[in-house]
């Protein structure tokens, strides 16, 4: 399994498929497995070069537990560390929910890597998670009961994958967003934003694709926050159009 260090933290990754480089960047207490089990990588592979990483504080990456080693800039240098060990100078960016905010943070931090971002359920406005947390300190049974009631249920796989989750580094993780906004005006990439309508930041993301210089919206009917990203059958059609456009 390939890692990269990124100031003493391991990042792992996984690497799928043939074309130009698309990198994949799961949401919170996710890992880059659930990119194959929702039917991400079984469309996108016959024309890209897949590459999955574990953010830190999942999956198979190092899990720090003091909240100063989340920050959007820390996160978004594991991603350039491994394309930096692939020697690949710039790539496609899909990333979902917490994915995604790390995609707007290659945007402030690391735009000459990007060739086009591709955004799901994520907005750069600021988010205040005091909920998620407040539900994660019950302990990793009481946020398997919530996720599992709240989109599409979980395979038996996908839930041990989750209850195998560090609750100390999630908790790290999963601090409030500050608002960034500011980077959107110079967002010069082709960029794909999309959420379900059912999400109730959809507004605000369809918002924001109308403030980029070159964004676009999608909106999937009848489909909350997490069903978008279980989804991947629905959404991978708009994800190759978009890129076959750029």
């Amino acid at each position: 399994m390939p890692y990269v260090s990124n100031h003493g933290v391991r990042i792992h990754y996984k690497v799928m498929g043939d074309g130009p480089p698309l990198v994949l960047q799961h949401g919170f207490y996710g890992s880059w497995e659930e990119w194959i089990e929702f039917g991400y990588t079984e469309a996108l592979m016959q024309k890209y070069h897949l590459i999955m990483l574990d953010a830190r504080g999942h999956g198979d990456s190092d899990k720090p537990h003091e909240p100063e080693a989340y920050t959007l800039q820390n996160m978004t240098a594991d991603v350039v560390a491994v394309l930096d060990d692939l020697h690949i100078d710039k790539s496609h960016y899909l990333g979902y929910s917490m994915g995604g905010w790390i995609g707007y943070g290659m945007a402030k931090y690391a735009p000459a890597r990007l060739h086009a971002l591709l955004i799901g359920g994520a907005q750069p406005y600021g988010r205040d998670l005091r909920g998620g947390r407040a539900i994660l300190a019950n302990g990793i049974e009481a946020w398997v009961t919530f996720v599992n009631s709240w989109g599409d249920p979980y395979s038996v796989e996908a839930l041990a994958r989750i209850r195998k989750n560090d609750i100390q580094a999630l908790l790290a993780a999963l601090h409030d967003r500050p608002d960034i906004s500011e980077i959107v005006p110079s967002m010069r990439m082709p960029c794909l934003l999309y959420a379900g309508d059912a999400d109730d930041e959809a507004p605000v993301i369809e918002r924001c694709a109308s403030e980029m210089p070159h964004g676009t919206f999608v909106c999937l009917p009848g489909l909350n926050h997490l069903q978008v990203n279980q989804r991947g059958r629905v959404v991978t059609p708009h994800i190759l159009k978009f890129l076959a456009s750029v």
